[in-house]
């Protein structure tokens, strides 16, 4: 078995970066899948895996409504069954819904230059549903580049500031000064890694956020 350097799983090969993987040493381990998602992989890369004889299984999730059918989909790819309690959560979570728009967010997700995401997202969608709207969820671009100026614009009234994919820090408040709105740090991988981790994200998050 073998990861990615971002992966969080300690004491497993790696081989390169999710947009600059080591084609030729994954061949070489000939692995029975390839797992990779649409959003952090390369078209080309998976097709030079596909070509050198490998088999490759490509998720896609845009919200929450997708995890499940790809979690159910990703292990008939690995031949194996889901836990019954991972299912239960996720029947559960299925029963709520959006929340009302209680709170207006900014969420980076870079700085130089900011960077943040649309209502297209993952993360819009777990923020939709505990009752926060994406001032950026009309932009065009799914992850677009924007100035602080144009945030301010918008008037959040919740600057939402991940662990990941940058990692932001008390330091940055200062910047977001001209933002005028409040401000909380929220775990990245809650806001962004979905999987079966989700329903339970989902909980620290609404607690993070105070929704």
């Amino acid at each position: 078995m073998a990861v990615t350097r971002f992966c969080d799983q300690p004491g497993l090969r790696t081989v390169g970066g999710t947009k600059n993987p080591d084609v030729s040493a994954i061949v070489g381990l000939e692995p029975d899948l390839v797992v990779m998602d649409e959003e952090e992989n390369r078209r080309e890369d998976a097709d030079a895996l596909v070509a050198a004889g490998l088999r490759a299984h490509a998720t896609a999730v845009r919200g929450l409504g997708d995890v499940d059918r790809e979690l159910d989909a990703l292990a008939d790819a690995l031949g194996v069954r889901r836990p019954e309690a991972e299912r239960v959560a996720f029947e559960s979570m299925a029963i709520e819904a959006d929340a009302p728009p209680a709170r207006r967010a900014f969420v980076p997700i870079w700085r130089r230059p900011w960077m943040t995401i649309n209502g297209d997202t993952y993360g819009a969608s777990l923020l939709s549903r505990l009752g926060v709207a994406n001032v950026f969820a009309d932009a065009v671009e799914r992850y677009p580049t924007v100035t602080l100026d144009e945030v301010a614009v918008r008037r959040p009234e919740l600057v939402l500031l991940p662990s990941e994919p940058y990692v932001f820090a008390t330091r940055h408040r200062v910047e977001l000064e001209p933002v005028q709105a409040e401000i909380r740090f929220v775990d990245g991988r809650d806001l962004f890694w979905w999987g079966a981790r989700t329903p339970v994200a989902l909980e620290r998050l609404r607690q993070s956020i105070g929704t």
